[in-house]
């Protein structure tokens, strides 16, 4: 057997990332949105608002820990172009990292909908809904509160994915808490849980281009019909929305804290210990 997996092996270093960020963003998307189907097919019986920000945030953390060794555990396009714009990951990675994210995030997608396929019948009677009582397209995507307005949405979705940009600069930076390496995993996934019990009413803090765009192209093709990129003219803003705020995040670490270290590298309290 042992023979059987060394002819698999690869020494194209994009392809193990490429591999490395698909099955991560899989185990992501799929475990997340598993999470959102339980409680909305079981009409709340076998899962709330709070067990799907848990779901979430452990999914980061499974995730990370299943690719971050080969990848970095990126699992975000906003994340990857972000780290790149900032001079943190080249550039000429972008491509087949994103790739592997939206791809992972279709498959994941796909998968959900053949776990739950009776229950989604059970409760709509297979008659495919976006949005309403018996809306199951929010499963798979993002749909604001119908009070939102777009404007406030966008902001959401920047102000959110900055946070998380920020967080993950900073637990990442070893100038900082020296976080140790297997602990990184851990702490964006609670990143994630925080962020969602605190801004994820408004429209499901999709923070993840691939998370959101890829299952929504999936219920596109899957009985929603295209019109989930249409309602409340929305589909655009978990796309751009995380794509700025990363950058704004990046930025924000960078120009408040990451700059200011002493390049002798030694830490603040070291320094004070030495005064």
């Amino acid at each position: 057997m042992q023979r059987v997996f060394s002819k698999c092996h690869t020494d194209r270093v994009w392809l193990r990332e490429f591999l490395a960020e698909l099955i991560g963003t899989f185990l992501l998307v799929f475990v997340g949105n598993n999470s959102v189907a339980q409680a909305v097919l079981s009409n709340q019986s076998h899962g709330q608002f709070i067990t799907i920000n848990f779901a979430y945030g452990f999914a980061v953390t499974l995730a990370v820990l299943v690719a971050g060794g080969a990848s970095g555990g990126h699992l975000n396009p906003a994340v990857t172009l972000s780290l790149a714009l900032v001079g943190k990951f080249p550039f000429t990675k972008i491509l087949h990292y994103m790739l592997a994210q939206y791809l992972g995030a279709f498959l994941a997608a796909a998968c959900t909908y053949t776990v739950y396929i009776d229950a989604l019948f059970n409760f709509d009677g297979g008659v495919r809904q976006i949005i309403g009582p018996q809306g199951t397209a929010g499963i798979f995507a993002t749909y604001p509160q119908e009070f939102v307005r777009l404007e406030v949405g966008f902001a959401d979705q920047v102000i959110g994915t900055a946070i998380l940009l920020a967080c993950v600069c900073a637990i990442t930076d070893q100038k900082n808490c020296s976080v140790s390496r297997g602990l990184i995993p851990l702490y964006v996934g609670l990143t994630v849980v925080t962020i969602g019990m605190s801004m994820g009413f408004n429209c499901g803090y999709a923070l993840n281009p691939a998370r959101d765009l890829s299952p929504r192209f999936f219920t596109a093709i899957a009985g929603w019909t295209f019109d989930v990129f249409y309602i409340e003219q929305w589909s655009w803003v978990p796309i751009l929305g995380p794509h700025v705020g990363g950058l704004l995040g990046a930025l924000i670490y960078t120009l408040f804290i990451e700059a200011h270290w002493p390049d002798d590298d030694v830490l603040p309290e070291v320094e004070d210990a030495k005064e």
